[in-house]
């Protein structure tokens, strides 16, 4: 079996009176692509980001490789947001060196690469880039690093139908062997044929987890089919 990834421990995540996460507990093994699944307000992002070690937990533990969140674990976490981070006014060029400079796993070579196959020159500043070639550029940069965990909030929310192939061979031709994936999304049926793991979230808590594979046999239908019929009235 291969080794624990992410473990989270009856976590819990409150905003004042608001409760965004109720006593979650996952674990996520090496090698495995896993969708984080709910509806808006299911607590997605709110888990995502306790991983990452952007908000501190009310109640329960995450731990990545074993050890709590800290600096060691940040360095090993590749984090792609559901928003733009980057500064409009860089170059592509800057950005990759920023990355490189930041993260001792970074590739450069490899983001490059995948830049120039998609016509991005290093020379475009980041705010002259259209919002599909500014998702796609995020992706590459999250994707370019050998980390140990990977965090991904709505990695094909921003670009077109026709763009997500791309963006999904992207990911699962990038990521190392013995990483962890965790994929956030709405858009299931894009996403579907990669995933090994779901996870399905409702008002905060757990509610199915388990085998992509094992969930279609028993259930009779796609992920995407399934998430259609539990939260048609969410």
């Amino acid at each position: 079996m291969s080794a624990c990834i992410l473990e989270c421990r009856n976590l819990t995540k409150r905003y004042g009176k608001q409760t965004a996460l109720d006593g979650v507990s996952i674990s996520l093994e090496g090698g495995r692509i896993t969708g984080l699944l709910g509806p808006n307000g299911s607590g997605k992002t709110t888990l995502i980001k306790l991983a990452n070690g952007l908000l501190r937990p009310s109640g329960g533990e995450v731990l990545i490789d074993g050890r709590e969140i800290g600096v060691e674990t940040k360095a090993v976490v590749s984090y792609l947001p559901d928003r733009f981070i980057l500064d409009g006014w860089m170059r592509v060029t800057e950005i990759v060196s920023f990355f490189a400079d930041f993260y001792a796993d970074f590739r450069r070579d490899a983001a490059e690469t995948m830049l120039a196959s998609l016509g991005i020159g290093l020379d475009k500043r980041f705010k002259t880039l259209s919002k599909g070639s500014r998702e796609k550029l995020q992706l590459i940069l999250v994707m370019a690093r050998r980390a140990r965990l990977y965090l991904l909030d709505e990695p094909i929310g921003g670009v077109d139908p026709a763009a997500r192939d791309y963006c999904i061979n992207t990911i699962i031709n990038n990521y190392s062997e013995d990483a962890a994936v965790l994929i956030s999304t709405h858009l299931i049926q894009d996403v579907e044929r990669i995933l090994d793991d779901v996870l399905f979230l409702r008002e905060g808590r757990v509610i199915l987890q388990g085998a992509a594979d094992d969930i279609r046999t028993e259930q009779g239908m796609s992920v995407d089919s399934l998430f259609k019929e539990m939260f048609k009235c969410s």
